[in-house]
């Protein structure tokens, strides 16, 4: 569940902290107060478009954090297949940091990519803003809300489905390739022989430019590396140490002290020999010849040759070499491989079409239990006599999701016959479907927190007071968190937040605080009559509140 929301410098808002609790959290306000904002700030965090100018004005940036308890073993089993561990006591925190020039997300002190956080977010939340409702005026909207109702079912179906189109459109693919005109297939053979013969024939070998590279920098500057040797070996020769060793040798019996003195000048002499006899025998070992040098120049051209049309090492002209070899056994057995992959499609069509049939099976199975709770969802709404199918649609053509097209249908009135959505239902009614598919959904759903950002849209009275209750029904096993302003839907709330705008004429706030008892019959006094609250408004705001808690005990 959602435990704690932290907002800082977002829009009006300079500092907000809510503790929201299980069960059903209502926020309520009045007109403008700031409510959107609130909501808005959590799916910023979660990932959502940040608008321009969200950041406080005067604040260098705005700062957003969530903090969720993951306290089921199954939500934290699938947050840590995404790599995502809470916690001892279960906690994930998400924040956003947000600047006038970038922003950036965490999940607990981890940065991530909004593709990542979209990945765990699904897991933790489900936010229905206010507009949501109408996308259920597109059929593809209808066709996933029905898998996710029986995902369980049929997810390693699904599965299956997308990897066998994936094989099935490489071979597709592969057979729009074997469309070659005679003539052209023969001139692509010729230039393939070509050059593999201009490859193969270089004799290329592995390490082989290195070594020459190396011999081919040493001939570079022969000249230079001869006529240092000689001037070096020179000056090597002229030292005279043995002379000047045997002047000291005459003289040691003299002193003990010049003993040390003979002895570094004996390996002096020792260290001079050496690189006397090492010189001279690198300069017996390279020969400096202008043929040689030729040689390499022109094979090191070569093998450059290769790299600049076929890879830029050897390695990749090797491996170009291998898909070149290949290329050209298709076109030599051109005919043959088509017939195979007219095959191997004709194969996988009948597995695709066999898998798509067992999940358009599985589905049209589901919607009619889907159907009928939706259904009984509507009518807990005050949809009197309807009635709610959905209608299918067999593709003409293989997707990764099966082959199927589905629509929800309805009918309000006896006698009328089932018509899509778009062109039966109002915005009001629209809303309602949407929390009858909510309430359908969460009881098999996982995701443990429900956001209503003013489902209530175009309903009042006894039509209020249903909503009213099914969202507390779904609050039975779900934290919902809700923005309204009926006071029906207000008064069956768990805990009750108000959201207030205030304004010191320089500047304008706002802030949110969850109300007391007496406060909650204040704000429901509030919503039920307006402006002026009197004694007997508050009365009613009072029964309405004792009755919503009868009917919300009842209820649990």
């Amino acid at each position: 569940m959602l435990s704690e929301l932290h907002v800082r410098n977002l829009a009006l808002i300079e500092r907000a902290d809510v503790e929201f609790t299980k069960g059903f959290n209502v926020l309520t306000g009045e007109t403008g107060a700031g409510k959107s904002i609130i909501i808005g700030s959590v799916t910023i965090a979660l990932g959502g478009r940040v608008p321009k100018d969200i950041i406080r004005k005067g604040a260098e940036y705005a700062y957003i954090e969530l903090i969720f308890t993951a306290d089921d073993k199954e939500q934290v089993r699938r947050l840590m297949e995404k790599d995502v561990k809470p916690d001892e006591d279960g906690t994930v925190i998400i924040s956003k940091k947000i600047m006038p020039s970038r922003s950036l997300s965490k999940i607990n002190d981890e940065t991530v990519t909004a593709g990542k956080l979209r990945e765990i977010t699904g897991l933790l939340i489900d936010i229905h803003g206010q507009h949501e409702h109408q996308s259920l005026l597109y059929k593809s909207k209808h066709l996933e809300i029905l898998d996710r109702f029986q995902e369980k079912k049929s997810h390693i179906l699904k599965e299956n489905i997308a990897d066998t189109y994936r094989e099935y459109i490489r071979l597709k693919e592969r057979q729009d390739s074997f469309q070659l005109d005679e003539e052209v297939r023969l001139r692509e053979m010729d230039f393939l022989r070509f050059e593999i013969d201009e490859i193969e024939n270089a004799q290329l070998k592995e390490g082989e430019e290195e070594e020459l590279t190396s011999r081919y920098r040493l001939f570079s500057h022969g000249k230079k590396i001869t006529e240092s040797l000689s001037a070096a070996d020179t000056i090597v020769n002229n030292q005279q140490i043995g002379r000047a060793l045997k002047e000291i040798e005459s003289v040691t019996s003299y002193d003990d002290r010049l003993i040390l003195i003979r002895d570094q000048l004996f390996d002096v002499e020792a260290i001079l020999n050496d690189i006397n006899h090492e010189i001279t025998s690198y300069m017996d070992d390279v020969s400096f010849d202008e043929s040689e040098y030729e040689q390499l120049e022109e094979r090191l051209d070569q093998i450059h040759n290769l790299e600049a049309k076929y890879g830029k090492s050897l390695d990749l002209i090797f491996k170009n070499l291998d898909e070149k070899k290949n290329k050209l056994e298709e076109l030599e057995n051109y005919n043959l491989l088509k017939q195979k992959t007219e095959k191997d499609i004709h194969i996988i069509e009948d597995k695709l079409d066999d898998q798509c049939g067992q999940l358009s099976y599985l589905r049209k199975k589901t919607a009619k239990e889907l159907s009928e709770k939706i259904k009984k969802g509507l009518t807990d709404l005050n949809f009197m006599d309807v009635a709610f199918d959905l209608d299918f649609t067999k593709l003409n053509h293989y997707t990764a999701n099966g082959y199927d097209e589905a629509e929800f249908v309805l009918s309000t009135n006896p006698g009328e016959p089932l018509k899509p959505l778009s062109s039966v239902a109002s915005g009001g009614e629209m809303s309602r479907i949407m929390l009858a598919v909510k309430s359908v959904l969460a009881d098999s759903d996982e995701i443990p927190t429900l956001i209503f950002d003013e489902i209530d849209t175009g309903i009042s009275g006894r039509t209020a007071q249903k909503v009213s209750e099914k969202i507390s029904m779904i609050a039975g096993s779900h934290q919902v968190i809700c923005i309204t302003h009926l006071p029906q839907i207000a008064a069956m709330a768990d805990s009750h937040y108000e959201i207030k705008k205030t304004s010191d004429g320089e500047k304008t706030t706002t802030s949110i605080y969850q109300l007391k008892k007496r406060e909650i019959v204040e704000e429901l006094a509030r919503l039920l009559g307006g402006a002026k609250i009197t004694d007997t408004v508050l009365e009613n705001a009072r029964e309405m509140k004792r009755l919503a808690d009868t009917t919300k005990n009842h209820k649990l």
